[in-house]
């Protein structure tokens, strides 16, 4: 799945070089910074003591670099920023239900990010860094909330790392057996979609009377969450 301007293409290393699937992988790199674009969670690959843990981590991007955070004490991101790490983002987009159970799948797009993050240390990035998770899974709440203390910014390891070495893959369509011998069964095949979107709001139990939802909440009610 080649595609865009060759200005616009990844590089391709031994770490994301597509040996299975290669019809589903993706060099282009407007289709990369799309898939992050599109969600606010990801899973943080990284060896701890020998240990490899993959731990779930809310992330932000300014289109060339994710930011994630945590705790200071959180064993992931302290042992980050010297190790390499694979970040990995998927969105499923649907069930592909064949005709056999064989040629079953999943309508996926997927970002596998290599390389060694940064720590962020100086405050104003540090600010700004914080920026990009909390108004990519919530825009205007950075403006509407309490934005971090000296305390609390002592408290945050903050992590950067940059898009520059990725494996993408992407799934599209119906299943593969159209055309095999299965068709002779008589069986029902396509795809399954499947839709997220944000519920109603959840208010706050001990949330004093009269505090009404900002806006910004209120019309994200329904819209599709990627």
């Amino acid at each position: 799945m080649a595609s865009g301007s060759p200005e616009r293409q990844l590089p391709v290393t031994a770490r994301t070089r597509h040996r299975r699937l290669r019809e589903q992988g993706s060099l282009d790199r407007d289709r990369l910074d799309a898939i992050p674009d599109a969600g606010f969670v990801c899973h943080l690959g990284v060896t701890v003591d020998g240990d490899l843990l993959v731990v779930p981590t809310v992330y932000g991007t300014d289109g060339s670099t994710l930011y994630f955070h945590g705790s200071v004490a959180s064993r992931s991101l302290v042992a980050s920023p010297t190790a390499t790490v694979c970040v990995t983002v998927t969105h499923v987009d649907g069930l592909v239900l064949a005709r056999s159970v064989f040629e079953h799948g999943v309508n996926y797009r997927s970002a596998m990010i290599f390389g060694t993050p940064r720590p962020v240390t100086d405050p104003d990035e540090k600010l700004a860094g914080l920026r990009c998770p909390t108004e990519q899974a919530t825009p205007g709440q950075w403006d509407y909330a309490r934005r971090p203390d000296r305390r609390e910014l002592a408290a945050t390891a903050l992590l950067a790392l940059r898009l520059d070495e990725a494996s993408v893959k992407i799934r599209t369509g119906a299943p593969d057996d159209g055309d095999s011998e299965d068709t002779r069964l008589g069986l029902w095949a396509g795809v399954l979609p499947l839709r997220a979107t944000w519920g109603e709001l959840e208010p706050d139990p001990l949330l004093p009377a009269g505090v009404e939802a900002p806006a910004h909440l209120t019309k994200r009610v329904g819209t599709a969450a990627n």
